[in-house]
Order: structure tokens, then sequence, then C-alpha cells
């Protein structure tokens, strides 16, 4: 469970947007998302591949 304290005088937006982070955070929205529908392995591990070699472009691309 999220626990969000409020202090006194701080707004209740504030403190929802604290929330919302902390729940962002924890990757929750997301797994759920990833286990909604079945993925064949080699299928992720084919997305793996394509984006560490993505990522591996961006980086020789920067220096």
């Amino acid at each position: 469970m999220i626990v969000v304290p409020v202090t006194e005088g701080e707004s209740i937006e504030r403190a929802i947007k604290r929330y919302k982070r902390k729940f962002e955070k924890t990757g929750v929205l997301k797994e759920l998302r990833n286990r909604k529908d079945f993925k064949k392995p080699s299928i992720l591990k084919r997305t793996q591949h394509l984006k560490a070699i993505y990522i591996q472009h961006l980086r020789d691309q920067s220096y």
C-alpha cells in the first residue's frame, strides 16, 4: 500500500501528484499491461534485442 503523508497547509493537488509519482515508480500498471496478453518467449527476446540495438545506436550517435 502506498502511503502519502499530507503535512499541514499542503494542498491536496500536490499530495495527489506525489501519490501518482509513487504509483508510477512501482510499475504495477506497466506490469498489468504486459500480462494482459501472452507473448512468446522468442518474441520477447527479439524485442529486447532490437531495443538493445536501438539504444546502442543512440549512444554511438552522441559521441
